[in-house]
């Protein structure tokens, strides 16, 4: 049986929200199977628990925020894609303010903080959606438009095409694939980070935005270059980053899924719209287990050691 994982013993990081400028502890906590992934908010007088699902999101703008009454956190994408990238499947998330901290940008934080976790494999089989026909959102028109689609694919895999008219971006690659079976998520996505322009930085912190934003933490471009003194991580980090998004993004449905991404110029919003029509359609999709780890997608079956 494929079974669900969870992480062995207690971890923890403090660091600011990129757009809040707070500081945030976060707290990551094994969960008993099938419990799902559950953010808590232990700050407020009574602490609130906040699972994630597709309808949980409830703010797209700049990041993915997740909600429940008032109770809300944001920028949940990069923890949720090292979650994902290293297949666990019930945790819970402590903050002490309502954003998870940006720590270096990327998820390979996270990733560290998961792995020195440890990863323990639980008596429950694990549970997919596997895409069974496709699905597709589109937005706009012409130089605007962009769309993110399912199809179906024995596996999950993700092509993610960016349109920047950035001399820096331009002298690097636009468009990414990843296959979660072959690839290796900790080598080849993890370390990209978020980036941003200097042009935009006023109009972000006027309104409140990028508060904790800085070069220890995103990618800085102003009219023609990287401003960081390291310079790019990967050739085409900037690609690489919407790849991390989407996967934290999609994983906000709650399970993995069995199928192939694709997206021209998606963001959050997109990605949680994408969510939104495939469950909006049953006939697109279903539940899946695998009792045999030999019928899994290369990749899913591997040994929590070597994630």
């Amino acid at each position: 049986m494929l079974q669900q994982r969870t992480i062995k013993t207690i971890s923890r990081a403090v660091g600011v929200g990129l757009h809040s400028g707070q500081r945030v502890e976060l707290t990551l906590r094994p969960a008993q199977p099938d419990t799902g992934i559950v953010f808590r908010r232990v700050d407020l007088p009574e602490p609130v628990d906040i699972p994630i699902s597709a309808e949980a999101v409830t703010d797209t703008r700049m990041a993915s925020t997740i909600g429940t009454g008032g109770a809300k956190v944001h920028t949940v994408e990069h923890l949720m894609s090292a979650i994902a990238g290293l297949g666990i499947d019930n945790i819970y998330v402590d903050t002490t303010a309502e954003e998870v901290p940006i720590l270096d940008g990327s998820s390979s934080s996270f990733v560290f903080l998961l792995q020195s976790a440890g990863i323990e494999l639980q008596k429950a089989p694990k549970r997919f959606i596997r895409i069974k026909s496709p699905v597709e959102v589109r937005e706009g028109e012409g130089q605007s438009l962009k769309w993110a689609r399912f199809d179906p694919y024995h596996g999950f895999k993700l092509r993610f095409e960016i349109d920047f008219a950035h001399p820096a971006v331009d002298s690097t690659g636009q468009c990414v694939e990843f296959d979660m079976g072959v690839d290796n998520y900790t080598r080849d996505i993890a370390r990209a980070r978020t980036f941003g322009f200097t042009k935009d930085v006023e109009m972000l912190r006027n309104n409140g935005l990028a508060l904790g934003g800085g070069l220890d933490n995103a990618i800085v471009m102003d009219d023609y270059k990287v401003l960081n003194s390291d310079g790019l991580r990967y050739d085409d980090e900037f690609a690489k980053h919407k790849i991390l998004d989407a996967i934290g993004d999609l994983y906000l449905i709650g399970k993995p899924i069995l199928g192939a991404y694709s997206a021209f110029r998606s963001g959050h919003g997109l990605n949680n719209k994408l969510l939104r029509a495939m469950l909006a359609q049953p006939e697109t999709w279903e539940i899946v287990t695998f009792e045999n780890e030999r019928q899994a997608p290369q990749g899913f079956a591997l040994p929590a050691q070597a994630w």
